[in-house]
Parts: C-alpha cells; sequence; structure tokens
C-alpha cells in the first residue's frame, strides 16, 4: 500500500442553520476513496429542521423577494468570480472523493461556470422586475375592456434540495442558481459520502457575505424530520436512485400539501452506432472515445454515464477491439496525480454495490474486457475502491433484459447488437426511460429516423459526427441552456434548460382585468389602455424621464401611388401586387396596395424626431403584424406609447443607458388598425439616475 502523505486529519463537517454553523459530534465515517484513511465524520443531530424551514421563509425569501431578476442576476455573477479564486482549495478536496484533474472541470469549473451563464441568461432574457409577464394578451371580450394575462411571481417558500454523490459541487449549484434567480432560498442537503466538498463551497459562500442572510443553509447528514415541515410553497429536488425518489415522492406531508417534487433519478442511458459507420470513418473513432470517456470519467459514476452500448451485430467485434485498445492507454490510481486519467469509485461501499450489480449482469451477459487488477499509480486496491473498467456483452438484448433494467454505478458498460434501425431504437427504448442518449452517424437520414425513434424515452440527445465533434461537450454532458432530466426511470424531472428552470420557482397566475388596471398592475402598456400626452415628444425625454404609457398621437399621412412607385424603385421590391395592375385585380386584395414596408417606414418617419437627443439607437422591432392593406389615397398615423423600460448595467465610463420599448399601432382614416409592433431603442439617462 502506498500511503499518501496529504491526507488531512478527520474533520466535523458542520451544518449551516439560521445563519449559524452547526457542528454534531461522531455520525457517519467517511473514509477518501484511494487510501481508504478516515478523513471526516458526517452528522446533522440536533439540528432543528423546522427552524430551519421558517428562517429560511422568513429571513431569506423576504430578503429576495425585495430584489429584482437584475439585482439576483449580479449577485450570482460576483459570487460565481468569488468561488472561481477559490477552485484550488475544493480541487485538492475533490480529489478525496476519487475525482481526478479531468472529473474537476466537470463539477468545480462546470459548477461555477452554471452561475455565471444563469446570471448572463438572466439579465439578457428577464426583466428588472420581481415579476414576469408571460405569453400575450389574451382579449376576454369583444370590445377590448376585458383582457387577461398570465403573471409569474416568486415562491413564498424554500427551495430543498437532496442531492447525490457524485457532483458535490455542481450538483449543489447548478440546482440553487435557477432558485436564487427566482428570489427563492434553499436549504442544501448533500450526500454524506462528498458532503465535506460541499461544506467547503458552502463556507466560502457564507464568507463572501454576497448572498443576502438565509439565502442558503446546508443540511450535513441525515433529513430527520424535515419532510414533515414542509409546507405548500416549498419546493424539493431530488438527485439519486429512482428507488429512493420512489419512497421520498410519496412522504404523506408532500402529498397532503402537494408540494412540487422534482426528480433527476439515475437511467440507462446508450449511445447508438449508426449502420453506415464503418471503422475507418472519423465517427467510429469519436463513438469509441465517447463510451471509454463516460466509462472512465468520474469511474462511471454519472447519472447521464452510457451503460447501454447499442452497435450494429457486424460491428461487435470491431468495437471491442477497439474499446480495449482505448482503455489500455487509460491510467488508475491516485486522482490527485497529473498522470492519472481515472480514480476510484467515491467508497468502498459504492464499489461494493457496482461489483454486485456486476455479478447479476454476468448471469446474462459476457465479459469482454475486464475482471483484472491494472498497476495503480498510487492508492490502494485493497483498502482503496478502485474498480477496472468492465465491458459486457449481451448477445441477445431483446430477450436479455437483464442489461436494460439493473444499472452498475460504475465503470460498466453492455455490448449490445441490432439488425436494423428499427430494432436499434427498440433497445434505446427498453431503458424505459433516460436521461441522455448519443447517435453516432454522419448520414442525415440515419440520424433522423433514429431519434424519432427514440425522442419519446430521453430528455436529450446528442447527434455526434465529424461536423460538430469538435464543439460538442461530449455525451451527457449537462448544459445549463438545455433541459437536464427525463421521462419514465430517469424522474420524470427537469433541470437547468436555460429560464425554464427559473420559472420552476415561480407560481402562474392568470389576471384578468381593464387594459389601463392590468397596465398600472403590471407595469407594462397595453393596448386600450390610458395614455398620456403632455404636449413633449417622447423623443426628446431621458430614459429617467420617461414613464410607461407616455404617448404620442402623429399628424396623418396619405399614401400616394408615387410613393409607392418610388419605394419599388428604392427598395427593389416589385412585387406584383404593389406594381402591376393586371395582377393585383386578381390577388388577394382586388388591387393594387402599399408595400407593408412602406407603411412602416412612413409611420416612422410620422413619428421620429430627428433632432440630437436622448434617443442614441434603434435595437429593432417586435411583434410586427400588418393586419389590413393600405391602397393608394388611404391615409395613416400612428400612435407611439412607451411599453416597458428596462435600465441596462453601466460599465466604468460608459454613458449610462436604458432600453425603452414603444408600443406602435398604425391605422387609417377610419381608424381600423393597419399595423402594430413594438420597437426597442436605446436612450441615455440622466447623469444623477438611479444606480444599477
Amino acid at each position: 500500500m502506498t500511503q499518501s502523505p496529504t491526507l488531512p486529519r478527520p474533520i466535523q463537517v458542520a451544518s449551516l442553520i439560521q445563519g449559524q454553523w452547526h457542528a454534531a459530534t461522531g455520525g457517519q465515517e467517511i473514509r477518501d476513496a484511494a487510501y481508504g484513511q478516515p478523513i471526516a465524520y458526517v452528522s446533522s443531530e440536533g439540528v432543528d429542521f423546522a427552524a430551519a424551514l421558517k428562517y429560511g421563509r422568513d429571513v431569506g425569501g423576504r430578503n429576495l423577494r425585495k430584489l429584482d431578476f437584475h439585482q439576483r442576476a449580479r449577485l450570482l455573477r460576483s459570487l460565481a468570480a468569488y468561488l472561481n479564486e477559490r477552485k484550488a482549495e475544493f480541487n485538492a478536496l475533490s480529489h478525496l472523493t476519487g475525482a481526478t484533474r479531468r472529473d474537476n472541470l466537470v463539477d468545480v469549473d462546470g459548477g461555477i461556470g452554471t452561475l455565471f451563464s444563469y446570471s448572463s441568461m438572466a439579465r439578457r432574457d428577464l426583466p428588472a422586475q420581481k415579476f414576469v409577464l408571460e405569453d400575450d394578451i389574451n382579449l376576454l371580450g369583444k370590445g377590448g375592456s376585458f383582457i387577461g394575462r398570465h403573471v409569474l411571481v416568486p415562491r413564498e417558500g424554500v427551495a430543498v434540495h437532496i442531492n447525490a454523490f457524485n457532483f458535490p459541487v455542481w450538483g449543489m449549484l447548478e440546482k440553487i442558481a435557477p432558485n436564487l434567480i427566482a428570489g427563492v432560498p434553499a436549504i442544501v442537503k448533500p450526500a454524506s459520502q462528498t458532503a465535506y466538498v460541499t461544506e467547503a463551497v458552502v463556507r466560502a459562500i457564507h464568507e463572501s457575505g454576497l448572498l443576502p442572510e438565509g439565502a442558503l443553509q446546508l443540511i450535513s447528514g441525515s433529513t430527520g424530520d424535515l419532510f414533515e415541515h414542509l409546507q405548500e410553497q416549498d419546493t424539493v429536488t431530488f438527485t439519486g436512485s429512482a428507488a429512493t425518489a420512489s419512497k421520498l415522492k410519496v412522504h404523506p406531508n408532500i402529498v397532503r400539501r402537494s408540494v412540487p417534487f422534482n426528480t433527476e433519478a439515475d437511467s440507462l442511458n446508450c449511445i447508438v452506432l449508426g449502420q453506415t459507420v464503418t471503422p475507418d470513418a472519423p465517427e467510429f473513432a469519436l463513438f469509441v472515445r465517447e463510451v471509454v470517456n463516460e466509462m472512465t470519467s468520474k469511474a462511471g459514476q454519472k447519472c447521464t454515464a452510457i451503460r447501454r452500448v447499442i452497435v450494429p451485430r457486424e460491428r461487435v467485434e470491431d468495437v471491442t477491439q477497439a474499446i480495449r485498445e482505448r482503455l489500455s492507454g487509460i491510467t488508475m490510481g491516485d486522482p490527485s496525480r497529473e498522470d492519472v486519467r481515472m480514480g476510484p469509485l467515491v467508497g468502498a461501499s459504492q464499489r461494493d454495490d457496482v461489483a454486485e450489480v456486476l455479478r447479476q449482469l454476468k448471469a446474462e451477459s459476457e465479459v469482454l474486457i475486464g475482471d483484472e487488477r491494472p498497476e495503480l499509480l498510487g492508492g490502494d486496491w485493497d483498502s482503496g475502491a478502485f474498480m477496472a473498467p468492465t465491458l459486457l456483452l449481451a448477445d441477445q438484448p431483446l430477450t436479455n433484459h437483464t442489461a436494460h433494467e439493473l444499472e452498475a454505478f460504475g465503470p460498466v458498460a453492455t455490448l449490445m447488437p441490432y439488425a436494423d434501425l428499427d430494432e436499434a431504437a427498440e433497445l434505446a427504448r427498453l431503458g424505459r426511460g433516460s436521461l441522455a442518449a448519443s447517435i453516432v452517424t454522419h448520414d442525415r437520414p440515419e440520424a433522423r429516423e433514429l431519434f424519432f425513434g427514440m425522442a419519446s424515452t430521453h430528455g436529450r440527445i446528442l447527434i455526434l459526427n465529424r461536423d460538430d465533434a469538435k464543439e460538442s461537450t461530449g455525451h451527457g454532458s449537462p448544459l445549463p441552456q438545455l433541459k437536464h432530466g427525463g421521462p419514465g426511470r430517469a424522474g420524470g424531472g427537469e433541470e437547468l434548460g436555460g429560464l425554464r428552470a427559473v420559472k420552476h420557482y415561480l407560481i402562474r397566475t392568470a389576471i384578468q382585468a381593464d387594459p389601463t388596471t392590468l397596465t398600472a398592475i403590471t407595469g407594462e402598456y397595453v393596448r386600450g389602455a390610458a395614455v398620456t400626452d403632455d404636449g413633449v415628444h417622447p423623443f426628446r425625454k431621458n430614459f429617467d424621464e420617461l414613464k410607461v404609457g407616455d404617448s404620442l398621437l402623429t399628424p396623418r399621412r396619405t399614401i400616394t401611388e408615387s410613393d409607392v412607385s418610388a419605394f419599388a424603385g428604392l427598395s427593389g421590391d416589385r412585387f406584383y401586387a404593389h406594381t402591376d395592375e393586371i395582377a393585383a385585380k386578381d390577388s388577394l386584395f382586388g388591387k393594387r396596395v402599399a408595400h407593408g414596408y412602406l407603411v412602416l417606414a412612413a409611420a416612422a418617419g410620422l413619428f421620429v424626431d430627428p433632432g440630437v437627443g436622448p434617443v442614441l439607437a434603434n435595437y429593432g422591432l417586435e411583434g410586427l403584424r400588418f393586419t389590413e392593406p393600405v391602397g393608394f389615397g388611404d391615409t395613416i398615423r400612428a400612435r407611439l406609447t412607451v411599453q416597458s423600460k428596462t435600465a441596462k448595467e453601466t460599465r466604468e465610463g460608459e454613458t449610462p443607458t436604458g432600453v425603452v420599448k414603444w408600443h406602435v399601432d398604425v391605422t387609417n382614416q377610419n381608424d381600423v388598425l393597419v399595423a402594430t409592433y413594438s420597437i426597442l431603442t436605446l436612450v441615455a439617462r440622466s447623469a444623477n439616475g438611479p444606480a444599477i
């Protein structure tokens, strides 16, 4: 046995409850993964779980809800930058869990990167408000005086996150980023085996002082009677085994109070090699690389790891040999060493669990690679939790259901041959719901057939080929922008997915009112609401002087045949409905009509103030609709109204600005709407305006 000289003395992992660190005595003993030496004790003995929930709701929730989405997002960005400076500390601890430097790029760097991503998404796509207006206005009456809309507001509870052992940093940060953006506090309960890593990150967060008081609490050890004290506004997310999830989600109090419960469970993810892929094709090498990476990254302890390797029957021997050759270059040992590519499993009990499932899989499958003890570069086979990568062959996978039912949560995968694409898709679906799958092919019809054959049972599918390989993040890698979760045995839940995750922590309420009242409540103008016209052109007002509802009704302009001819010549748009008298008679309009973009340009000419002023730039337009044709001799006018305002963050040396969204209605001489849209402009703010 090679004894590491750097193992720390055992520590007592503490909980952060009601703003104070609480350390019990003793508890579950945790050993390092490579050498099997005691490094920590974990216990939540003495924690008042009811008080923790109440503190989160009363203190954390209230403090977070004082801030708008942009303010919370900026806090998240500052927190990510702070943690980024502490990565070396987190990486060193993470090595004790069996994670290599490569593994830490996913867990530590990936977790911090998720905070940065959510901060950016929220500042870009959410309003600088404490609520979100969802979808368009719904007319509930013929006259337009009764309308409805959906509004999203923060839950007034606590988000309880119960995490798995394999990603002690990313698993926490990817969950708390959306709930903090939403304005909801969190209580995090990491798996005991790696809780000391999570605790170190929470200590750094707490020491930073960046989050409002009560925004984050930590339970190290058992959850005790926590579930007994959950209320209707609380939420629970769980990552781990499907068996544990099925027990927790039917807890009597969860059911009685209808507490939302989101499950992300381990699943039998697969990768499919297309029939058209030959051993000399780039896709063949990509396929082998993904299989080996997923077997060895985190020692196969990933909820998205490849468990089923589905290949054309005629490629079984080629694939086996290629995997064997690539695995021969994988070094195992002490994960803190630069020359080690694969570390141990998280602990001896996890290794024993995997060995037991592997024993059951062997009853119906042949071992192609495995059952050996490669040389270790540090660490100990007997005291540590090492396991060599193992590849099995289920030669009759349509009838051998063990490999579709049992998951060895370690470096174990099963090769499954198929006869045609229908059979490949059927094998993929036999997993009964997975988080992720990959299809490796450069043949687009083949990719299409496989995708639609597999889509209903997979949360995410990567199509990997020579064209996207350079930028691809690989099989199963959760991305902040895309959904992480899957149907069936994968839990039926969703995490990440961009701002969808934020909306999990918001309550959707429908509001029904008249336009003026709805505008007053939401702060966003809707057509039909009362407007303000004080005689000052809105373009002469800076951002801070403008108010939602400020409006301008323009003079009129008559559209002539010469206008249409000039526009056709200038733009090159000589579409027959505008320029051909004879053809236009048989058109939808029965006559020549003005170009829609001529109407748009003419409206701009009516409402734009040409002088130098606070309006700096035009960002573009949204929601353009031409509702009625404009013929020769029709007279149009426009109403320009401030629809909403969003102050922009100002960097040092920049001019303070904000984005103003203007609603524009263009009507004809009969007051009939002919065009409607919104334009976005960049407008200067007052030098002494409110800080952002």
